[in-house]
C-alpha cells in the first residue's frame, strides 16, 4: 500500500528561523527544535517574516526560490512596517501591557493600522498556501489577529495559536484601546494555548468582561462551534544543552572559567536587556548582600545582557541605569584583585553559554515578570551533579513548575538576600530537589511541550458548516408556514427578536424590528411572548396590529384591543415576599445586580455586576432557591445573566395552548432563546415548528445564531409571495 501522506503543520511566526546576507543559512531555535522532535509525524512549513526588507521584486524572488528548499514561505514587510507593527505596536503597546507596565504603552493611531496590515498580510499567505487538512499554529502577541482573518475566509482550517508572554489581568489588559479587536482575533482559533493557568485564567475573564463571552476554564462556545484552552508550559531543547556539555569547546570554556575565578562562587544572570527582567532591583539585592557580608571576594555575580530594541528609548534609557549602577557598587565593593560584578552586553556562543551555566554555582533569575523563562530550565538541564542553586522569581512562568527552587519576591529586595545567602552559604544546597526538577525538564522538554499542543489540537472538533439537509429543512418549514391558510407566529423578544442589551430600558425594539412585525402581521397572526412587564411592551409595540402577552403569560391584549387582560384568573402569589427578602439579601451584597418585581414574578438581574462575580452569586442563590421553594407554587429558571421565580400556573407552553384553544392554526412557528421558552417548544400540536435562537441544548427542532439570523429567516417568511 502507498504511503499516506503526513499531515502539514504551517508554523506561523513573526521571524523565519533564517539569518539572509550574501547567503541564506538557517538559525537555531527554540520552535525550531520543538518541532524537530515530530518531523516525522507531520509535514513542517514555516511562514514568517524573513528578517530582511526589500521592494526589489526581483531579490524578493530569489528570496522567496532559495527558502522554498528548506519549506520556508516568506512574509515581506516595508520598513516602516517594521517600525510600526513591530518595534511600534507590538513592542510599545502590547509587550507593556502583556507584562504588567501599562505606564510604558504607547499607542499610535499608524501602529494600530500597521499592525492590522500586517496581521493580514499573514493571514493571506496562509489562506493562499493551506489545504483544508492542514493544521495551522500562529504564535504569540505580534499576530493576534491572524487568526479571526484566516477563519473568515477560510473557516474550515484548524488554527491553533499559543502565546508566549503572560496574558495579564483584566484590570491590566482593558487599558489598551484596541483589546476587544484584538480578543476577537485571537477566539477564532480553535486551540489557544497559554504556559500556565494564572494567564489562561487572566484571558478567560477578559472574555467574560469584555466580549461576555460565557468562557468555562477549558474553553467556549462561539458560533454554534467550540474552542478549547489548554496549559502547555513550554519546554526547553533540553538535549542540546546535555550534549553541549560534552563539547571540547565547551570544556576548553569551562576551564579557562575556573582558572579566572578560582576560589570563588559565580552567581550568574542571563537575560535579554529588558524592562520586565528586573535587574536594578536585583543589583539592589547583590548590594545589600555584599553590604551584610564582611567577606565578599569569594562570590562574583556575571551578567549576560543580550542586546534588545536598542532604538525604543526604555531600553537605551534602561541599559544606562544598569551601568551606573554596576559602576557604583563595582566602585564601593571592589579591590585590586577582585570586581564583584561582571557585566557582558553581547550574545554568547552556545558552547560559551553551557559553559557558564556549568561553572555558576548559583543561577539568580528574577524577573519581575516572565511567560515562562527558560535560562531557570537551561541552567538546570547543564547540572547533572545536581549542585547548582537555582534562585528563582515567583512572577516567573517556570516557578508554576520548579517548585524546588529557592522562590523569591523580586519586589521584595530581603527576599532576593535571603535567597542569596542560602545558596551561596550553603554547600550542599538542596542538591536532591536541584535533581528532581533537573529530570523534570529533561523528560518535559520543548518536542514534548510541541507534541502536546498538536495533539490537542488534533483532538478539537473539525469544522461543520451549515449542513445542506438543515439548511434544506428550514427552507421547507418556511415554504410550509407561507403556504398555510392560517397560520400564528410566536416570538419571544430579548435575545430572540432583539439583541440583549446591559440596561434592559435600551432594548427597545428598531425600526427595521417594527416594519418586520408589521409586514408579518400583514400575513400570520403575530403574538409576542415575553416576560417583559405589560407596560413597556404596549409602550415600545402597541400600535402595531399583533397580541402582546407580558411576564412569560400572565396577561394578554389580543391584537386591535386596547385593554389587557389576565391569562391565569386564580393565582397564589402568597410567596412573593418571602423570596423578595432573599434576593434583596442579594442585591446588598452583589453590587451592580438589581431586583424587577413583576405581577406573577421576581426576577434578580445581575449582568451589570462583575460576571465572575455575578455567575458565582448565582449558583449560590439557585442552591438556595431549589432548597426553600419545593413546597412553594413557583418555578425558577435561570436566563441570560437573570434569576427569575414565577408562579407555577404562568408559563409561555401555557400561555401558547391557551391561545391555541380560540383558534384553529394550520401551522404554528415558535422563536425562544432561553430555558424560559422550553416549554413552549415542548408544547403538544402536530402543526407546531420551534426555532433555538443560539447555542445550546433545546428542545427545537431548528437552531439559529442569532437574532439576527433570525430576523432574516422572519423577512424571507414575511416577503411578498413570487
Amino acid at each position: 500500500m502507498p504511503k499516506t501522506k503526513p499531515t502539514k503543520i504551517i508554523t506561523v511566526a513573526n521571524r523565519l528561523p533564517v539569518t539572509i546576507s550574501d547567503t541564506i543559512r538557517k538559525s537555531p531555535g527554540g520552535l525550531v527544535s520543538a518541532l524537530d522532535g515530530v518531523k516525522e509525524e507531520f509535514q513542517l512549513h514555516w511562514i514568517g517574516w524573513p528578517g530582511i526588507v526589500t521592494d526589489n521584486p526581483k531579490r524578493q524572488k530569489e528570496i522567496r526560490h532559495q527558502l522554498s528548499k528548506y519549506d520556508f514561505s516568506p512574509v515581506f514587510l516595508s520598513e516602516n512596517e517594521v517600525d510600526d507593527y513591530y518595534q511600534g505596536y507590538s513592542n510599545s503597546a502590547l509587550w507593556p501591557a502583556f507584562h504588567y507596565f501599562p505606564h510604558y504603552v504607547r499607542v499610535e493611531d499608524n501602529w494600530w493600522k500597521s499592525y492590522q496590515e500586517v496581521n493580514r498580510k499573514f493571514a493571506e499567505r496562509i489562506i493562499k498556501e493551506a489545504q483544508p487538512e492542514d493544521l495551522i499554529w500562529v504564535h504569540d502577541y505580534h499576530l493576534m489577529l491572524v487568526p479571526g482573518y484566516v477563519k473568515k475566509v477560510r473557516p474550515e482550517l484548524k488554527i491553533g495559536f499559543f502565546l508566549h508572554t503572560p496574558f495579564p489581568s483584566y484590570e491590566i489588559f482593558r487599558c489598551l484601546p484596541h483589546r476587544k479587536e484584538i480578543l476577537e482575533g485571537v477566539i477564532r482559533a480553535d486551540l489557544i494555548g497559554f504556559h500556565t493557568y494564572g494567564y489562561l485564567r487572566h484571558f478567560r475573564s477578559s472574555l467574560i468582561r469584555l466580549l461576555n463571552i460565557e468562557a468555562e476554564m477549558d474553553g467556549f462556545g462561539l458560533d454554534n462551534k467550540r474552542t478549547s484552552m489548554g496549559v502547555f508550559p513550554i519546554g526547553i531543547n533540553a538535549k542540546s544543552f546535555v550534549e553541549g556539555i560534552k563539547t571540547p569547546e565547551c570544556k576548553k570554556h569551562l576551564k579557562q572559567l575556573k582558572q579566572t575565578y578560582k576560589g570563588r562562587k559565580i552567581v550568574l544572570s542571563v537575560e535579554r536587556l529588558d524592562y520586565t527582567k528586573g535587574v536594578i532591583r536585583r543589583l539592589r539585592a547583590i548590594e545589600k548582600f555584599l553590604q551584610r557580608r564582611p567577606k565578599h571576594d569569594d562570590v562574583v555575580f556575571i551578567f549576560i545582557s543580550v542586546p534588545s530594541r536598542d532604538v525604543v528609548k526604555e531600553y537605551t534609557q534602561l541599559r544606562e541605569d544598569i551601568s551606573s549602577m554596576i559602576g557604583r557598587i563595582n566602585g564601593a565593593f571592589s579591590d585590586i584583585h577582585h570586581t564583584p560584578i561582571h557585566f557582558i552586553h553581547r550574545s554568547v556562543e552556545f558552547s560559551e553559554l553551557c559553559a557558564l551555566y556549568s561553572a555558576a554555582s548559583v543561577a539568580f533569575v528574577t524577573p519581575l515578570i516572565d511567560g515562562m523563562n527558560l535560562v531557570a530550565k537551561e541552567y538546570l538541564a547543564c547540572h547533572k551533579d545536581g549542585k547548582g542553586s537555582l534562585i528563582l522569581s515567583e512572577f516567573a512562568g517556570a516557578a508554576h513548575e520548579l517548585y524546588d527552587a529557592i522562590i523569591v519576591n523580586p519586589y521584595d529586595i530581603e527576599s532576593m538576600v535571603s535567597g542569596l545567602e542560602r545558596a551561596v552559604d550553603t554547600e550542599s544546597h538542596d542538591q536532591h530537589r536541584s535533581s528532581i526538577m533537573r529530570q523534570h525538564i529533561l523528560e518535559y522538554d520543548s518536542q514534548n511541550w510541541a507534541r502536546a499542543f498538536i495533539r490537542s489540537l488534533v483532538h478539537t472538533p473539525d469544522y461543520r458548516s451549515p449542513s445542506s439537509q438543515t439548511n434544506e429543512s428550514l427552507k421547507r418549514m418556511v415554504q410550509s408556514v407561507r403556504k398555510a391558510k392560517s397560520a400564528a407566529v410566536f416570538l419571544d423578544y430579548d435575545g430572540t427578536l432583539r439583541e440583549f442589551e446591559r440596561y434592559p430600558r435600551h432594548a427597545k425594539p428598531t425600526q427595521d424590528i417594527l416594519k418586520l412585525l408589521k409586514k408579518l402581521a400583514s400575513k400570520f397572526d403575530v403574538y409576542i411572548l415575553s416576560g417583559r412587564k405589560s407596560e413597556d411592551l404596549q409602550e415600545w409595540m402597541g400600535q402595531l396590529p399583533i397580541t402582546l402577552i407580558s411576564e412569560h403569560g400572565y396577561q394578554i391584549r389580543f391584537a386591535g384591543h386596547e385593554k389587557w387582560k389576565r391569562m391565569q384568573k386564580s393565582l397564589n402569589l402568597s410567596w412573593k415576599q418571602q423570596i423578595l427578602e432573599i434576593l434583596e439579601r442579594y442585591v446588598a451584597t452583589t453590587p451592580g445586580s438589581f431586583i424587577e418585581d413583576k405581577n406573577c414574578a421576581i426576577v434578580w438581574h445581575y449582568k451589570r455586576s462583575d460576571p465572575e462575580f455575578g455567575a458565582w452569586k448565582s449558583q449560590l442563590l439557585l442552591g438556595m432557591l431549589s432548597e426553600m421553594t419545593g413546597n412553594l407554587p413557583v418555578e425558577v429558571h435561570q436566563g441570560h445573566f437573570t434569576i427569575q421565580i414565577s408562579a407555577v400556573q404562568v408559563s409561555k407552553g401555557a400561555a401558547i395552548q391557551q391561545c391555541l384553544s380560540k383558534k384553529n392554526y394550520d401551522m404554528i412557528l415558535c422563536a425562544g432563546d432561553d430555558q424560559t421558552d422550553e416549554n413552549m417548544f415542548r408544547v403538544d400540536h402536530p402543526a407546531l415548528q420551534s426555532i433555538k435562537v443560539g447555542d445550546g441544548e433545546t428542545a427545537a427542532a431548528f437552531q439559529v445564531k442569532d437574532p439576527s439570523a433570525l430576523r432574516s429567516l422572519l423577512n424571507k417568511l414575511a416577503a411578498p409571495a413570487k
